[in-house]
C-alpha cells in the first residue's frame, strides 16, 4: 500500500521525464521505509490531506490506485482542427476567440465555444496580448532615423550623461483601441504582423511634462488647462526647469525634445540661444529614439 501510494503521488506531482519520476518514487519510498510519517511527506512535497484520504479509500475499495482510462470530458477538437485554429489565428492575429470559433464551424462543422478555442491556442504557444503601437514611417523617415542612429551609436556614457530627455504626454480620459488584443507567441512583440499603426487618440485628457537624465529627473509639470503653446513652453518649462539644469550641468548640457510645434517656435529658439542651450536634433516620427518615451 505504501509503495503504491508513493508511486501514485510521484506520478501526479512530477510532470517531467521517466527518470525524474523514478527518482521521486525512490525518494518517497525510502522515507516511508525509514518510518517517516505520511504527514511529514505531505508537508515536504506540498500535498493536501484530501489526496492521501482519497487514495487510501480507493485502494481499500478497489485494491488499486490506478486511474481508469477514459475518465474526463472528451476533447472537443481533433488534432487537425487544433492545427487549423493555430493557422487561421496566425493569419488573422486580430481575430477574437469567438470569431475563430465561427471560422472553425464554417470549415469543419465542429462547434466549439471560445474558451476551448483559447485553450487550444495556448497549447500552440499563442496568447492574447496588446499589439505594439508605432507611427507610420516613410522611406525618408527611415533614412533619417538610420543616419541619426549611426551618428550617436558610438557616444560614450559621459556624453549621454549631459543630455536631458524631455517630453509631454497626454493621459486620455477616454478608452482607446489598445484594448484590442492579438494572438502572438511569447517574445514576438515587434514583428510587423503584431504591430498596429496609430497616429493619435482623441478625446479629453490631462497634459504633463517631465525630463530625465542619467543621474536625475525634473519635477512633473502638469498643464492646468488649454493648449501648450510656444509661450507656455518657454514660460512654464524652459525658464523654471531647463535653464536650471543647464546651469547645473554646464556648457556640455544638451536638451532633447521632440518636433512638436511649440518646441520649434521662434521665441523658443531665441530663448535657447540666449541661454546658450544646445538642442539635439531628432528625426521626424521617431519618438522611440528618446528614452523618456519608454518611461
Amino acid at each position: 500500500m505504501q509503495i503504491l501510494y508513493v508511486k501514485y503521488v510521484s506520478v501526479h506531482v512530477c510532470v517531467g521525464g521517466a527518470s525524474r519520476e523514478t527518482g521521486l518514487i525512490s525518494a518517497r519510498q525510502k522515507r516511508l521505509e525509514a518510518g517517516q510519517s505520511q504527514v511529514q511527506i505531505r508537508r515536504d512535497f506540498n500535498l493536501t490531506p484530501s489526496v492521501v484520504c482519497n487514495l487510501r479509500k480507493q485502494f481499500q475499495d478497489t485494491g488499486s490506485i490506478e486511474r481508469k482510462p477514459g475518465q474526463g470530458r472528451p476533447r472537443a477538437t481533433t488534432a487537425t482542427e487544433d492545427r487549423y485554429l493555430s493557422i487561421i489565428a496566425r493569419r488573422n492575429r486580430g481575430a477574437t476567440a469567438s470569431q475563430l470559433s465561427r471560422d472553425l464551424y464554417a470549415a469543419t462543422r465542429t462547434r466549439v465555444l471560445r474558451v476551448p478555442v483559447s485553450k487550444r491556442l495556448h497549447e500552440t504557444g499563442l496568447f492574447a496580448r496588446r499589439p505594439a503601437v508605432c507611427v507610420p514611417l516613410t522611406s525618408t523617415n527611415r533614412s533619417v532615423r538610420l543616419a541619426w542612429c549611426r551618428e550617436h551609436r558610438d557616444w560614450r556614457m559621459d556624453q549621454w550623461a549631459t543630455v536631458l530627455f524631455t517630453d509631454e504626454f497626454r493621459f486620455s480620459l477616454n478608452t482607446d483601441s489598445r484594448r484590442t488584443f492579438i494572438w502572438r507567441e511569447p517574445g514576438t512583440r515587434y514583428p510587423p504582423s503584431n504591430v498596429r499603426e496609430i497616429d493619435h487618440y482623441g478625446g479629453g485628457g490631462l497634459m504633463v511634462w517631465a525630463g530625465i537624465m542619467l543621474d536625475g529627473r525634473t519635477p512633473l509639470q502638469v498643464f492646468e488647462r488649454g493648449t501648450v503653446t510656444g509661450v507656455r513652453y518657454r514660460d512654464e518649462i524652459l525658464e523654471p526647469y531647463v535653464r536650471l539644469f543647464r546651469g547645473a550641468v554646464g556648457s556640455e548640457f544638451i536638451l532633447m525634445d521632440n518636433n512638436a510645434r511649440p518646441h520649434r517656435a521662434l521665441l523658443v529658439d531665441e530663448f535657447l540661444e540666449s541661454e546658450n542651450i544646445r538642442r539635439m536634433d531628432l528625426s521626424a516620427r521617431s519618438p522611440d529614439l528618446s528614452p523618456i518615451e519608454h518611461v
